[in-house]
């Protein structure tokens, strides 16, 4: 009985303890949850902070302008044409802007100075040796190798805080306040490979629709093109084969991974004669290049090529962001269809045509090439009607001035006589059109979702004159023909 009573009194401590000890477990356990929750993961924090400061970095690069500082040109040319070319290189080349580049000769023209002290030119490059690359496309010419290299010759220049390296030819013009807007929409600190494809349906199917056309112009992002540098010479051994230099430029960076970023503003002009039809529908986006102004019409009537290229640019001097932009309004009481290309052309139909037809690139042009699958182009185009008495009345650029609160004004006048008959309701009876607007101001966001502006048909004190005013959309307007 006695050795039952202890067994009893251990058994009665062991649960004691037990208790106490599973108490204590508990209230241990509580406490370090307690304790965990209460202290910060540094690590999560870490990471955290680090993601914010990426965040804020990035939105700073965006929000900062970028401008012709930022920019390196690489223009490649040859010894016989840069005597001739450099006078289009002229019209873009802005001095007094800090601009930078080079234009790449395999050699210096007889009897000819650099261009290091001539601000208005950037200066001469000689290119390196590429005898040792190999080139087997039949017909093609092997300098299209050292046009490649200008890429990585460009590079290799190594100036600093660069954004963005841009390539071209030397026929190519570039619109350098559009150019920066353009470049503006993208981070330069990602890999970015910009420009445009050809007009050309064969040209397109032939190379390939995700390769930048070298003539319209390509912008590749720093840290992408001192990437493309190292391996470029690597690379293009592998594309002996390839007619040109764009064509090397796309497949090394399609080896990199990276894909072309269409930007519609980029314009090889793949096409020959009278580029008033492809000028007067430009695309929304805005005017950075064109190319190929030699081989065409010169684009303004009674002018030279140079000539009418400068009238260009003098319009666009005024207004850079709305050159050759597209807005089309409806005369009520004529039943008029009016086509304003600003800075460039009026375009009046003495019909009403819906707003998608007007849009679209009439055929002034002639093909590239002379076989059937040549008359293919990659854009919506309507006939050019060869009756000039049945075709719309075409008003040409005469001037441009600015006005008070900032208005400017453009006036537009016939520029080709015609002999045909002109009756009380023939827009024919006019002999100038006048459009007011104010300066074109895009924002990113605009950049990124552009819209068409309207305009509006004004009453007039002369009957051979029409005004017309340029002007943004309400938000729920509609372009179209009214009853």
């Amino acid at each position: 009985m006695y050795s039952s009573k202890v067994s009893n009194n251990k058994n009665q401590c062991s649960n004691g303890v037990k208790n106490i000890i599973m108490i204590i477990s508990f209230i241990l356990i509580i406490y370090l949850m307690c304790f965990n929750f209460s202290i910060p993961n540094t690590k999560s924090l870490h990471t955290s902070v680090t993601l914010q400061n990426d965040s804020s970095s990035s939105s700073l690069s965006l929000s900062s302008d970028t401008n012709l500082e930022h920019i390196v040109f690489g223009i490649a040319s040859n010894e016989n044409a840069w005597s001739a070319r450099k006078e289009l290189v002229k019209m873009w080349w802005k001095p007094g802007r800090n601009m930078r580049g080079c234009v790449f000769l395999e050699k210096m023209p007889p009897n000819y100075t650099n261009n290091a002290n001539d601000s208005s030119l950037p200066p001469i490059c000689i290119s390196g040796d590429t005898s040792r690359f190999k080139y087997t496309f039949r017909g093609g010419t092997p300098s299209a190798i050292r046009v490649a290299r200008v890429v990585t010759e460009t590079v290799a220049l190594n100036h600093s805080n660069v954004r963005w390296y841009v390539f071209g030819d030397d026929d190519t013009v570039f619109f350098t306040e559009n150019l920066l807007k353009t470049l503006s929409k993208y981070d330069h600190g990602l890999w970015y490979y910009i420009g445009s494809n050809s007009e050309h349906f064969l040209m397109n199917k032939a190379f390939s629709y995700e390769m930048a056309f070298g003539g319209a112009g390509i912008a590749i992002s720093s840290p992408l093109a001192k990437v493309l540098g190292k391996v470029f010479d690597t690379c293009i051994e592998r594309y002996p084969h390839l007619f040109g230099s764009d064509a090397r430029i796309y497949s090394c960076l399609a080896e990199l991974g990276v894909g072309l970023t269409h930007e519609p503003g980029f314009h090889q002009l793949d096409v020959r004669g009278n580029m008033f039809g492809v000028l007067a529908a430009h695309t929304l986006r805005p005017l950075v290049s064109l190319h190929h102004l030699e081989m065409n019409d010169p684009i303004f009537p009674n002018m030279t090529k140079m000539k009418s290229l400068e009238h260009l640019y003098d319009a666009a001097k005024y207004d850079p962001h709305r050159i050759l932009q597209q807005t089309v309004c409806y005369d009520r009481w004529f039943t008029w269809t009016v086509s304003v290309s600003w800075g460039y052309a009026v375009q009046v139909f003495s019909y009403n045509i819906f707003l998608p037809d007007a849009l679209r690139i009439q055929e002034s042009y002639i093909p590239w090439q002379t076989s059937d699958l040549a008359r293919h182009y990659d854009f919506d185009t309507r006939p050019y009607e060869p009756d000039p008495c049945k075709r719309q009345l075409v008003y040409f650029l005469h001037n441009v001035s600015t006005g008070i609160n900032g208005q400017i004004k453009t006036i537009y006048r016939k520029k080709t006589p015609e002999n045909c008959t002109i009756t009380m309701v023939s827009p024919r009876r006019l002999e100038e059109i006048r459009v007011v607007s104010q300066k074109l101001e895009i924002d990113r966001k605009r950049l990124l979702s552009p819209r068409r502006q309207c305009c509006d048909v004004l009453p007039s004190t002369s009957r051979n004159v029409m005004d017309v005013a340029i002007r943004e959309c309400k938000e729920d307007e509609l372009i179209f023909i009214h009853p």
